[in-house]
């Protein structure tokens, strides 16, 4: 049996969900005069951009080029102001390099568009590390809906019930649940509590230094 790890991106491999609630607190609220609180808008980021704009606004509030628009202009702010702090988190290096040599493929499985994918992979020089690539541009429904993690599987030709999913957020292990896979959370944005509906994680990490890795690259 192939064993397989799936990451997911923000909040992942680099610790950004603030930025990203920064950035559509501007254009929601700020500018498209959205009666959300902070906190709603932090409850509202999943899935891809489009998805969310439609739950906000309605279906038919906005037309798909002006969406894409607020798309690409809410990611131009928030690499503008992440990108001082773009760095892997905690341990992650070495445990990318420890799987690299243990022969464990690995892939990206975000909700994110491929622009901002192609910011932290390259601006962290990421890329060799992984050889399927699943983006929001690359399925029909966004997580918690499986596609994601099952297109990653597909790609690296990976049983579902061999891959491990790397995930901060809820919504995202709900996604590996029904794609058949068990998790590891890293409680960068959520709070252990919001997991506890989903029988599928094999445990929480503050970082990736957390000893219980170890076995995993067995």
């Amino acid at each position: 049996m192939k064993k397989a790890f799936l990451f997911d991106l923000n909040g992942t491999i680099i610790d950004d969900m603030e930025f990203h609630a920064r950035a559509w607190y501007q254009i929601l609220v700020n500018q498209l005069g959205a009666k959300l609180s902070w906190e709603e808008v932090k409850k509202e980021m999943y899935g891809k951009n489009e998805e969310l704009l439609v739950r906000i606004f309605g279906k038919d509030h906005f037309t798909k080029a002006q969406m894409v628009d607020m798309s690409f202009e809410k990611e131009r702010g928030y690499q503008k102001e992440f990108t001082p702090h773009l760095k892997l988190i905690k341990g992650l290096d070495v445990f990318f390099a420890n799987a690299q040599k243990a022969e464990i493929p690995m892939a990206i499985g975000s909700a994110a568009i491929l622009f901002n994918i192609d910011f932290v992979l390259d601006g962290l020089d990421l890329r060799h590390y992984f050889s399927t690539i699943v983006s929001a541009d690359d399925v029909v429904i966004s997580k918690p809906n499986p596609e994601t993690f099952i297109k990653c599987a597909n790609g690296l030709n990976a049983p579902y019930p061999d891959c491990i999913v790397f995930e901060d957020s809820p919504k995202g292990v709900e996604s590996a649940l029904k794609a058949g896979m068990k998790a590891v959370v890293i409680k960068t944005y959520h709070q252990v509590h919001e997991f506890d509906h989903l029988p599928n994680v094999l445990f929480f990490i503050d970082d990736y230094t957390d000893d219980r890795l170890h076995s995993l690259l067995e």
